[in-house]
């Protein structure tokens, strides 16, 4: 399964590659990711196109435009993934997602306020806005899930929907004063892919290399949980402390799927559902198993965006949402799909 997942992956990243308004055939994908992986930091597409026997605009489209898109549809992918199993594991909710606890809210808020208060128009301006914003989002949550002592999934889910609504509430009320000001957030939160690049994915990649590295290591953890917190404590298993690791890894996850792809819906929300219908419950095959799943998702969805309206484009988040949804619904509908 695991060699089947990596071509699949594989395949589709060369066709995020390939697709677009200037089709590309993927021979001169392969040639142009070869010739990177050869000659990495040495030159720019004027001068290593030729070399190639292909045109500049075909080296520039795979290299300077689909690979920042690319690579953020698998990373932001992966991450929504994991992060969307450590909060339906942490919440005892299977149909809660990252947004359940503030961080989209908090990072929509941060970068209005940004936009308002410092005059930030670039999506590239927005990196350590979202992620500060994402983090405090989710610090509050804690703090007011935990104000009646001890750690209650319940107070941690409801405290983040009556968060995030009073924060969106706030962000939309800061958007409709000024709609030309705010024309970049819309760009932003609809998830259109096409404006993203380098400069949003190498902020953001160490929060999410640290985010995937400590999701995997609470595997074993989790699944004590499951149980019960008694079993989980006579398995010798802390649990605030667990929990507290957990919500970190969330944060650092989803902020930085946030920062680099904007708010997406229904990736993280279905893709743990898909795994848990494969390999079962147990957390350690699940989390790694929703990160590939997840990653085929918003890669399908960023190259149909393409193709919907060709050669214009619809934003990638519009398109996971589509895809997500149906089989959201169709997995629920199955007898014992929504069990954690």
């Amino acid at each position: 399964m695991i060699i089947a997942l990596f071509l699949v992956l594989l395949a589709l990243c060369v066709a995020s590659l390939a697709i677009g308004s200037r089709p590309v055939p993927p021979g001169t994908v392969l040639r142009v990711l070869t010739d990177a992986a050869t000659h990495l930091g040495h030159g720019g597409s004027d001068q290593r196109a030729p070399a190639l026997r292909m045109s500049v605009q075909d080296y520039s489209a795979v290299s300077d435009l689909r690979g920042p898109r690319t690579v953020i549809a698998l990373l932001s992918g992966s991450a929504l993934g994991l992060a969307g199993g450590l909060i339906q594991s942490l919440t005892r909710n299977p149909m809660a997602e990252a947004g359940i606890l503030g961080l989209n809210a908090g990072a929509a808020f941060a970068v209005a306020l940004a936009i308002t208060v410092v005059g930030v128009t670039s999506p590239s301006g927005f990196v350590w806005c979202a992620l500060l914003g994402a983090f405090i989002g989710t610090v509050a949550v804690w703090f007011v899930g935990t104000a009646g002592g001890g750690v209650s999934p319940e107070r941690l889910t409801l405290a983040g929907v009556a968060l995030g609504a009073v924060l969106a509430g706030i962000t939309s009320a800061m958007r409709l004063t000024n709609p030309q000001r705010f024309s970049a957030l819309l760009v932003w939160e609809s998830g259109d892919l096409a404006q993203r690049g380098w400069s949003l994915v190498l902020p953001a990649l160490p929060f999410l290399v640290v985010g995937v590295g400590l999701g995997l290591l609470l595997g074993p953890a989790m699944n004590a949980l499951a149980l019960g917190d008694d079993l989980a404590v006579a398995g010798g298993v802390h649990l605030t402390r667990t929990r507290v690791l957990m919500v970190l890894a969330i944060t650092l996850l989803a902020g930085s799927a946030t920062v680099m792809a904007g708010p997406i819906s229904f990736v993280g929300l279905m893709a743990p559902h898909v795994a848990r219908w494969i390999v079962g419950p147990d957390q350690r095959r699940l989390l790694p198993l929703a990160m590939a799943i997840s990653a085929g998702d918003m890669l399908v969805a960023d190259v149909l965006a393409r193709l919907v309206l060709w050669p214009g484009e619809v934003p990638t988040g519009i398109l996971a949402a589509v895809i997500g949804a149906p089989v959201l619904i169709w997995l629920v509908r199955r007898a014992g799909a929504s069990a954690l």
